[in-house]
């Protein structure tokens, strides 16, 4: 879809459909809405009038206009109430109202400026997070069958002032390029895992690459027996498909040898090896690479948006498979940074694979890390499906990751990492082992990447609940929810602009 700013009266706009908004609680419309409530002889008032239109948040009215204004049809977004409004509300009016209207046919769409004026709302504010949440709220993955709906071709966002325009555009810009972006993550994830393997990820990877002008690698596993990653390798020994260690760079310093590091956990396909998962749900485990498509997608928004500033993605991808090849529970594996690690579980992998990953991080320079991970179901029934947990060794990057991502609208909840918890993950044979007891779960994990991250500051973000949704709403939709995306990308433009500032 393409999303444009023009300047004019809303009232006015030949489009199919026309987007307007009412806050909740409003008996008589202001602004843009009263304007055409007026052109259709008041019946928006009326309607309020009659409770048919209340204002709360996700509800869009429809009203057909029957040839009294250039639009064929108004639809009346519900803001909610005027004291919670923010600026993530408009992500979710946008998306709502946009897949009410594709269900009507309709191809163009122009929507007035939501919030814009309210609160500290800026107007730039105001257009980036339409363009996101109308682009995220309209997705669908429609490869293997054609779709129920005609896609939505052009959306205008009006705004009264031409002069405007030029500082909206930018706006939209970025908006756009952070939702497409978090999109193609989503495709990603949403994939098949027998198209979507180790190999095709470092395809899609060299593509993202190709396309933004990013330095790309793939290490196959006859370099990483050279490189010592013998957790990595462990894991993949189970399935036919080869492992694939990616990097994507993205160089916006050239002053700089620094570099942010992203982690993503890839596996593409997760049975839980010879720990085998129970067969029920067993199929929606070809999400457990949603961490790797979200630090790929997010190098290639940042590309775009082009901050001074360097990032580096690793991403180590895999099947966890069982066979005759299999890893073992009670097998000892040998990590990149030396460590040894006794398997107590083959489906404890993600922390395995990422124990390289990070190895391989520290021996690169990158600093801060963040990892990405569909690591543990005890994250989800700890947070549940609408936040993602956050560990950290350093309070002043989980801060800012925490800023970014409430800008962004995702959900992070910060998690403790006691240290009296690593007496879980002790071993008798070896250094560490893969898994500590059914308590603190989530907790143990991190505990267990904390051990490959050194003193670097570091977070890990275990998106397990919320990499996938199972109900549409707003700008959410069902299947990947391309999670992560949008808080790398913000944190990668405040780092830039801290140092520009420094």
């Amino acid at each position: 879809m393409e999303i444009n700013v023009i300047a004019g009266d809303i009232a006015q706009i030949e489009a199919d459909a026309i987007v307007v908004n009412l806050f909740e609680g409003v008996e008589q419309p202001g602004g843009a809405t009263a304007a055409v409530d007026k052109a259709l002889d008041g019946a928006i008032s009326s309607l309020i009038g009659r409770g048919e239109i209340k204002g709360k948040f996700g509800e869009v009215s429809i009203i057909h206009t029957f040839g009294k204004l250039p639009a064929g049809i108004v639809a009346v977004a519900g803001l909610g109430k005027r004291q919670d409004f923010n600026v993530n509300k408009i992500r979710g009016v946008a998306g709502e109202s946009c897949r009410s209207l594709r269900k009507l046919n309709c191809r163009k769409i122009a929507t007035i400026l939501h919030g814009a004026g309210t609160g500290d709302i800026e107007l730039e504010a105001s257009a980036e997070a339409i363009a996101e949440g109308a682009l995220l709220g309209l997705y669908s993955f429609n490869k293997y069958k054609k779709p129920e709906y005609a896609d939505v071709e052009e959306m205008l966002v009006v705004v009264r002032e031409e002069g405007k325009i030029p500082v909206l555009e930018p706006a939209v810009h970025k908006g756009t390029a952070i939702a497409e972006a978090t999109n193609l993550a989503r495709d990603m994830v949403n994939e098949p895992a027998n198209y979507m393997t180790p190999t095709r990820m470092a395809e899609a990877a060299k593509e993202i690459a190709t396309k933004y002008n990013l330095e790309f690698k793939v290490f196959d596993s006859k370099d990483m027996e050279t490189m010592g990653m013998g957790a990595l390798l462990g894991v993949a020994k189970g399935s036919s498909q080869p492992p694939q260690l990616i990097t994507l760079s993205y160089k916006g310093d050239e002053r700089s040898e620094k570099a942010l590091g992203f982690l993503g956990k890839g596996i593409t396909f997760d049975s839980g090896g010879i720990s085998i998962k129970p067969s029920e749900g067993m199929g929606e485990m070809k999400d457990d690479m949603a961490g790797a498509a979200a630090v790929m997608a997010a190098l290639g928004a940042i590309a775009q948006l082009k901050p001074q500033i360097n990032v580096t993605a690793i991403i180590p991808a895999t099947e966890n498979l069982p066979s005759g090849t299999a890893l073992k529970p009670g097998d000892v594996l040998k990590a990149m940074n030396g460590k040894t690690i006794e398997v107590i579980s083959t489906d404890a992998e993600g922390r395995l694979i990422l124990a390289d990953a990070l190895s391989y991080a520290q021996k690169l320079g990158l600093s801060p890390l963040i990892d990405l991970a569909t690591l543990t179901g005890a994250c989800r029934v700890a947070l549940g499906t609408l936040y993602s947990g956050l560990f950290s060794n350093d309070q002043d990057l989980a801060d800012k990751i925490l800023r970014a991502a409430e800008r962004t609208g995702e959900r992070i909840w910060q998690m403790p990492l006691p240290e009296e918890y690593k007496e879980q993950n002790k071993s008798e044979i070896a250094n560490v082992k893969n898994t500590g007891n059914r308590y603190g779960g989530a907790i143990t994990a991190a505990l267990f990447l904390a051990e490959f991250v050194d003193n670097t500051p570091w977070v890990h973000l275990d998106i397990a609940g919320t990499a996938s949704s199972n109900k549409e709403s707003g700008y959410a939709v069902k299947g990947a929810t391309g999670v992560g995306v949008r808080t790398l990308v913000e944190l990668a433009l405040n780092a830039a602009k801290s140092q520009e500032t420094a």
